[in-house]
């Protein structure tokens, strides 16, 4: 192979090299793309682990908020690592961004909880998460400039389409390990230690990829231009301080980055988080699911990178945009009465309202877990988010307690002290009954041990009498607490989700494709890293954060489903106006 032309050419079969870059590259990204996913799909239990100090709803939504953490910085990491890889290499870039995300990982394994170290678990945690985002800031950019630069013309969107399964792929091998695990171990010894094991495992991923890409060469592109003395001294410069290059770095941004991000949160993240949270499907089921729609629309990232080649990026990746605006609240819809059937009855035959005083509701969003909502609605509005209830708001008079209704029953949120007497009355006869039959269940026993004692504290008492008020009318109202396993249709959910992995391969097939060819050589990695992170690191991994406290805002359970709907369109009118067709561009102009 030259170092001054690309390798391969139009038409000609895939060379053994090609095969090598394409490999090298694809395997060492999964690998990083597997360690960043594992925090994701372990959110509920790192919620317990790390932010136990909080109430369960707010724990969790911190944790989503730690793991957007990661995302935040990535757009950071592509300036210093896209920098670097303009002035220094590919190679030698992406092989150290793979270090850091590889280290800060296997420390996640051995970090103690907040039940051992206090608040320096969850402030270690997150500094371990900041890292991990930074690599991967550096990471996606070099990985897909490296396999275009060495794919032949007519041919960049099938070779870089391999590099657009790993994130998939590397959400597949999280789900697995982790499914492994649990089958091993137990789901309670995997919610105690055993979660910590797919973090270990890490250590032996990194070791492999960094053993790889030890043996890969520099793309031929940058060897061309660095021997003509063409590359640049100041890439960030160039990138951002010229408006003919930063004018092309927004409109990939906003008109194609940012619909494409929220697609593919939606498509993986936000589902897999929608079948636990909101239809309250055991975690082992939905992941099994997610992992069975993932191999089937896996091919579609190729299928569609290839027929880009063809078409155009641009056509297939508008569709997609477009598909998913049109179909999301009814493919979500036909989710939950797949996932719990139970459920969506119960919302249609007894309909759950909150009456409350508008100037009591807070926005339910609490992002450093200090914010307490000790006012009534939004005490309510959080037993009822916590219990996955959809319900209208209703304005209630000024200065008077929120009350909620459940089909025709009425409760109110006034918790008085006589109250607490007979609930509590009622829980110790209750654990006595326990305690004196044979045979009574550990759990059952645990459970009622736990409800005298939070009776006994002031602090939790009026939580504890509410919440088994609300949970009381809601169970005799045919509201479920968990999806019956029995009436869970897997093969209608499997369709829908990979329904939804369609549409991720349409918007995200394509795009590593078209940010190359947007950009010239001595600017590339800088150019394309910066809105590829901005995109899916703000407005896609953001997404689950922000869908979730939409939904404990409004208290309808597809409301979230709006934030991706209108990102989506944004980019679809910008991108039809504004964006270029690239697949015919000159990859090896260097200005």
């Amino acid at each position: 192979m030259s170092a001054t032309t690309p390798m391969g050419a139009e038409g000609a079969p895939m060379t053994p090299e090609e095969r090598r870059v394409i490999f090298a590259s694809s395997l060492g990204t999964v690998f990083e793309w597997y360690d960043f996913y594992l925090y994701g799909s372990l959110a509920a239990i790192i919620a317990k682990q790390f932010f136990s100090g909080l109430d369960p709803s707010s724990a969790f939504i911190f944790a989503l908020l730690a793991f957007a953490a990661g995302f935040i910085v990535r757009p950071f990491g592509a300036l210093i690592f896209g920098r670097l890889g303009d002035m220094i290499g590919r190679k030698y870039t992406f092989l150290v961004t793979i270090m850091i995300m590889g280290l800060s990982t296997f420390i996640v394994g051995i970090l103690p909880n907040y039940a051992a170290i206090g608040v320096a678990a969850p402030v270690i945690l997150i500094i371990l998460r900041l890292l991990q985002g930074l690599a991967l800031g550096g990471e996606y950019g070099g990985a897909a400039t490296y396999v275009a630069e060495h794919a032949p013309h007519g041919k960049r969107g099938a070779y870089t389409a391999w590099i657009q399964t790993t994130a998939t792929l590397g959400l597949f091998l999280s789900l697995m390990v982790i499914l492994g695990t649990r089958t091993a171990i137990g789901e309670d010894a995997f919610a105690d230690w055993g979660w910590r094991i797919p973090f270990l495992v890490s250590i032996l991923l990194l070791g492999i990829s960094v053993w790889i890409r030890l043996k890969m060469n520099e793309s031929p592109a940058f060897q061309k231009m660095k021997a003509e003395g063409k590359h640049s001294k100041a890439p960030l410069t160039e990138s951002f301080g010229r408006w003919s290059n930063l004018k092309i770095v927004l409109l990939a941004l906003f008109g194609m980055v940012a619909g494409q991000a929220v697609v593919w949160y939606s498509g993986q993240f936000y589902a897999l988080f929608f079948l636990t949270q909101a239809l309250k499907i055991d975690a082992a089921t939905a992941n099994i699911l997610i992992a069975i729609a993932l191999i089937i629309g896996t091919p579609f990232f190729v299928i569609f990178g290839t027929l880009s080649d063809k078409i155009g990026r641009k056509p297939i990746i508008m569709a997609g945009l477009l598909l998913a605006m049109l179909t999301y609240f009814p493919l979500f819809k036909a989710l939950a009465q797949a996932g719990n059937p139970d459920l969506v009855a119960a919302q249609t035959s007894s309909k759950v309202v909150l009456v409350a005083d508008p100037a009591e509701c807070s926005f339910q969003f609490n992002p450093t877990g200090t914010k307490k909502f000790t006012s009534s609605c939004d005490i309510a509005k959080q037993k009822l988010a916590a219990a996955s209830v959809s319900y209208d708001n209703v304005a209630g008079p000024a200065g008077q307690p929120a009350v909620i209704k459940v089909g025709d029953k009425e409760l109110t949120t006034s918790v008085t002290p006589e109250d607490i007497a007979t609930a509590k009355e009622g829980a110790v006869k209750k654990l006595e009954e326990l305690k004196a039959a044979p045979g009574t269940d550990a759990k059952a026993l645990k459970d009622a041990e736990k409800k005298v004692k939070d009776l006994s504290d002031d602090k939790t008492a009026k939580d504890a009498v509410l919440s088994s008020r609300v949970s009381g009318a809601l169970k005799a109202a045919g509201y479920p607490t968990k999806a019956d396993p029995a009436k869970v249709n897997k093969p209608v959910i499997v369709a829908i989700l990979t329904v939804l992995l369609i549409y991720v391969t349409m918007v995200y097939g394509p795009i590593a494709a078209a940010l190359v060819e947007l950009f010239p050589t001595r600017i590339r990695y800088t150019s394309m890293s910066l809105p590829y992170h901005i995109g899916n690191g703000w407005f896609g991994g953001l997404m689950p954060t922000i869908a979730f406290a939409m939904v404990a805002q409004n208290g309808n359970m597809y409301y979230g489903l709006w934030y991706p709907i209108i990102i989506a369109g944004m980019s679809l009118v910008i991108g039809m106006l504004f964006l270029r067709e690239t697949k015919d561009v000159d990859i090896y102009k260097h200005d």
